[in-house]
């Protein structure tokens, strides 16, 4: 079985790519997610956040607000590396598990996990693939101004990854999501493919 990643640049198409791989049936795990579990609270990756960055980026009800925690970490590159030691580790591990008990005689051709950081993490050296969403820098814009984002916010965020031109550098699979839903689902439908096939040649005795 391949292990696969899924990445791209903030409001760039993973999340309608992601949705049209597991519409194939191809299994899929949105690591991002999982972050978000793990800072919910009696989980240690909360206590530790609580820790690191104060009460004060905890709601009315003692959760973990995000936006105010992305507030504090896209603007300081060092805030965001140590929540990276937090949370990293322990998705890395959940992961591992995944893919482990997918890795079966009758199981799928190749897995997915989707996530933003997979390269700046350094993950993909675990990966056999990488799927890298991208579209027009204009298009990006766009789409986080409708998720109502300032300016500043935008900013922060596209800069806090790795530029898309040098993501895609690394794709086994680039695909493009700037044209119609129809134009991308052509584009994954031809990876799933591609993947199915070297997949089935690895799982051959």
């Amino acid at each position: 079985m391949l292990r696969v990643g899924l990445t791209g640049g903030i409001a760039t198409g993973k999340t309608t790519v992601a949705s049209m791989l597991r519409d194939r049936d191809v299994p899929v795990l949105d690591a991002d997610l999982l972050g978000h579990e793990l800072l919910e609270p009696g989980q240690a990756a909360y206590e530790e956040t609580v820790a690191a960055f104060g009460r004060e980026v905890l709601d009315a009800n003692g959760k973990v607000n995000r936006a105010k925690l992305g507030g504090i970490i896209f603007a300081d590159a060092q805030k965001r590396a140590r929540l990276n030691q937090i949370l990293h580790p322990r998705i890395l591990d959940i992961l591992q598990k995944w893919f482990a008990a997918l890795d079966e005689p009758e199981g799928p051709e190749f897995a997915v996990v989707e996530a933003a950081l997979i390269v700046e993490a350094g993950y993909n050296r675990n990966l056999d693939k990488l799927i890298v969403c991208w579209c027009r820098p204009e298009q990006q814009l766009e789409r986080l101004a409708l998720r109502g984002l300032s300016m500043e916010e935008v900013q922060q965020r596209i800069g806090a990854q790795m530029p898309p031109d040098e993501k895609r550098k690394l794709a086994d699979e680039a695909i493009d999501c700037s044209g119609s839903i129809e134009e991308t689902q052509q584009q994954v439908n031809r990876a799933v493919e591609k993947l199915k096939l070297a997949g089935s040649r690895r799982n051959i005795p």
